[in-house]
């Protein structure tokens, strides 16, 4: 079979598993990284944990699952607990990393009064405590430089402490885990912290509309739960969460926040996993409840439900070289009562809901290829006063809808070295196809390209 042959059989496989996605969405900002810190630890490489990262492999969910402790690469100082002497098991060697990205958007119509076509140089640049801290303890801790905002900030963290034992004759790996993002303990990457898509420009606009599960509390939140994995099959996790004002005044005041959470809130987290011969699925439910008073710690309180559903499927496939076949979607319901927000003049009435379906079809070609399409959709209840009208960014009818598609090629040269092309177009924002802002905008002046070098050392 020849090259032209092999990659004609390749598309023909993904072309029906796009159609999948037909009725499904996606739409995501993760700051998802895999991190060489890891390899040096574990003396694997990059693509034993990850198919592409950020996406894991049995070994990669079993790598975080175990709290970041699997060993084996780096050498280690160890001391055996007698008595009353205190044993030592540590790393000789701190497990940092660092991410440096540049890249450069353009959207199809230039937001008023500013350059299209933006270089960034850099756009980011994270610095990560990741590995072994002691033995049964470990993290992903990241530290991000913003090219936009000229300054380093607080990111994702996953701090565990992680063992094994029987339950009911079977085994169980269970843990805590103290973090900053409802679902950035996950394992899959159908949940919103670790999602598509991988990679993001800042310069491009996104929609306005988005549920408190879906990425709206990333670091803004501090949380500790506990999780498990039992028979390697079903998994459960849950964290309560505070609010965690980075640069905000402790003790915090809420003031110029809109989310305060009252008492704390609760994420839950249950999923089913099965493997058979060349077949991965998972499913399984996620989801949270928040109480919050906008811009203060008291007062009226606004009600978040959010619960979700979500699916991940990999497909394995020996006739061209162990390729890998990805299908993932979620669809996740936000049922709120803004007592709060309407005191303070920003909602119209009490009840609303707002519906968020996701999904992508991806196709591995080995570990140095890989070609996503993905497609997202929001709905939900139109109110001018939530959902105001303002240049670019507003909705001129008070409606949340936006659906579109993205499509994303990325190369892997060296494991440590990506290069990625992605394109995001919309076929609604903001509400409408047309003038969506009252200014004059229309959704498709939001299309946008993004090229992405990614360096990992």
């Amino acid at each position: 079979m020849t090259t032209i042959q092999r990659l004609t059989s390749r598309v023909m496989i993904l072309v029906p598993a796009l159609a999948v996605l037909g009725g499904l969405g996606w739409i995501g900002v993760p700051g998802a990284h895999a991190v060489p810190s890891f390899s040096r630890q574990t003396g694997y490489p990059c693509m034993a944990c990850h198919t592409t990262p950020p996406e894991l492999t049995p070994l990669g969910r079993l790598f975080k699952l175990n709290g970041y402790t699997i060993a084996g690469g780096m050498p280690t100082i160890k001391v055996k607990s007698a008595g009353e002497q205190a044993g030592l098991d540590l790393l000789q060697s701190l497990p940092l990393s660092v991410v440096f990205d540049t890249s450069f958007t353009a959207v199809r119509t230039a937001q008023p009064g500013t350059q299209n076509g933006s270089f960034e140089l850099p756009q980011d640049a994270s610095l990560f405590l990741a590995g072994a801290w002691a033995q049964h303890v470990g993290s992903f801790v990241q530290v991000t430089y913003s090219g936009a905002d000229d300054h380093f900030s607080w990111d994702n963290t996953d701090i565990r402490y992680s063992n094994s034992g029987k339950l009911g004759g079977k085994d169980i790996v269970y843990g805590i885990t103290f973090n900053n993002n409802p679902s950035v303990e996950d394992l899959w990457n159908d949940t919103p912290a670790w999602g598509f898509p991988w990679v993001n420009s800042d310069v491009a606009v996104s929609p306005s509309a988005a549920a408190l599960v879906n990425g709206s509390l990333a670091q803004d939140v501090a949380g500790i739960g506990g999780y498990g994995m039992w028979d390697d099959h079903f998994y459960f996790a849950g964290t309560i969460y505070r609010s965690n004002h980075i640069g905000g005044p402790q003790p915090p005041t809420g003031a110029g926040f809109g989310i305060n959470i009252r008492g704390v809130a609760p994420y839950w987290r249950f999923a089913w996993q099965q493997t058979s011969k060349n077949n991965y699925l998972e499913v399984g439910t996620y989801g949270m409840y928040v109480r919050s008073s906008p811009m203060a710690v008291t007062g009226p309180e606004d009600d978040y439900t959010d619960w979700a559903v979500d699916f991940q499927y990999d497909r394995t496939l020996p006739q061209f070289d162990n390729d890998i076949l990805s299908l993932r979607g979620t669809y996740i319901r936000e049922n709120s009562t803004l007592a709060g927000t309407l005191a303070l003049g920003g909602a119209s009435f009490l009840a609303h809901n707002l519906n968020t379906l996701q999904a992508n079809a991806e196709y591995h070609f080995g570990d140095r290829y890989a070609a996503t399409f993905g497609w997202f959709s929001v709905t939900g209840t139109t109110d001018p006063l939530l959902y105001a009208s303002a240049p670019v960014t507003g909705s001129a009818d008070g409606d949340p809808h936006s659906d579109g598609f993205l499509t994303n090629f990325a190369w892997w040269p060296m494991q440590n070295i990506q290069v990625v092309a992605q394109y995001t177009k919309y076929l609604r924002f903001n509400g409408l196809v047309r003038n969506y802002d009252g200014a004059g905008r229309n959704a498709a002046d939001n299309d946008a390209i993004y090229l992405l070098t990614r360096f990992l050392f």
